[in-house]
């Protein structure tokens, strides 16, 4: 049962980075590898404004949300937006995202430093609870409430909302779209804006788990990011969900029972059979793409 909740913790993280990332891909045909950057970039925002500006861990979790679209906002408008209706956009845009990102990391370097940031130690609320003979502290029940909500409302706006059903409507074809009355740019803006709140707020969260940041943490769950959307289908926000804590259950259940040695062995061989057995993802369906 430990090993059980201990995956559904790390896997919420991997799912709520995963989404962000494929709520762009799916809509936009987009993949923003700038979004790691964003991830590190709000686990050090969320410890400065902890540490250095007084504020409680909940009260700084909003405002990490506001930076990540912020962003969001300036990846799609520099990396992104230029490219618009050349026939090389999805590579270009790509590759741009990558030196945006990279510019990113680039200012925490120069604003924090090479040194892991953590967050003051009183900070976090230190109850724990044993749940079915498992020990759970009261972060951890915070951290995937938070994840399941924020999952839970980006499906029922994308589902629901005047909102999303422009960006389905763009998903479909932003040219019908545009004919339909529907402004394209502020859908896309918008987009970027709430998958990189998503990931500020992943990557705070995950800094909270393991109450450490690092340049790096962006890089290290990047792929497995991509493997959770890939796990789950491309596009897919339901898939991102599963995707993410049959990922996170794997890892933990391989260090647990083979040897933390072999965490990314079973993660990534699990993303190879599915691979071989189901091309196109758990919730994914077949479908050709123009590049």
């Amino acid at each position: 049962m430990q090993q059980l909740l201990n995956g559904l913790f790390l896997g919420s993280l991997y799912a709520l980075f995963a989404i962000g990332f494929t709520l762009v891909f799916g809509i936009l045909d987009r993949l923003n590898l700038a979004h790691p950057a964003v991830f590190a970039a709000a686990a050090f925002v969320g410890i400065e404004l902890v540490a250095v500006g007084g504020l409680s861990i909940w009260v700084a979790l909003p405002l990490v949300a506001v930076v990540g679209a912020v962003l969001g906002l300036i990846i799609e408008r520099v990396a992104f937006r230029p490219l618009t209706g050349r026939p090389d956009a999805h590579f270009a845009g790509l590759i741009s995202s990558i030196g945006l990102g990279g510019m990113f990391i680039a200012l925490l370097l120069f604003r924090y430093g090479p040194d892991t940031r953590r967050f003051p130690v009183e900070a976090f609320p230190t109850q724990t609870f044993t749940f079915l003979g498992a020990r759970v502290t009261v972060l951890q029940v915070a951290i995937l409430a938070i994840s399941i909500v924020l999952m839970v409302g980006l499906t029922w706006l994308v589902a629901r909302t005047r909102l999303g059903r422009a960006m389905r409507a763009v998903a479909e074809n932003p040219r019908a779209a545009t004919v339909l009355g529907i402004n394209v740019d502020r859908v896309t803006a918008t987009t970027f804006a709430l998958s990189s709140a998503l990931g500020a707020v992943a990557g705070a969260l995950f800094a909270m788990n393991v109450n450490s940041a690092q340049l790096g943490m962006g890089s290290a769950i990047e792929l497995k990011g991509l493997a959770v959307i890939i796990v789950g289908g491309m596009g897919s926000l339901p898939g991102a969900l599963v995707g993410g804590l049959v990922l996170g259950l794997a890892e933990v259940f391989a260090v647990q029972y083979i040897g933390s040695s072999w965490r990314d062995l079973v993660a990534f061989g699990l993303l190879f059979l599915l691979l071989v057995v189901r091309p196109q993802g758990l919730f994914g369906s077949r479908r050709v793409r123009e590049v």
